[in-house]
């Protein structure tokens, strides 16, 4: 393998796992009392997941 594909394989790895279920970045949140777990990147729609989660389940 040359040089130049390798360094292009270490740039592009990282990019790919953030975009293919990676976590890393990602906030947990836990719902159902631990039973389920989503991870989000926008830890400021926290609350609105849990609610909209919630109204789900009561359906």
């Amino acid at each position: 393998m040359s040089a130049q594909r390798q360094k292009t394989i270490q740039a592009i790895t990282p990019q790919i796992a953030a975009s293919c279920g990676s976590v890393k970045g990602k906030h947990a949140i836990v719902l159902d009392g631990g039973k389920t777990t989503i991870f989000i990147s926008d830890k400021s729609r926290e609350a609105e997941i849990i609610e909209r989660y919630n109204q789900r389940r009561k359906k």
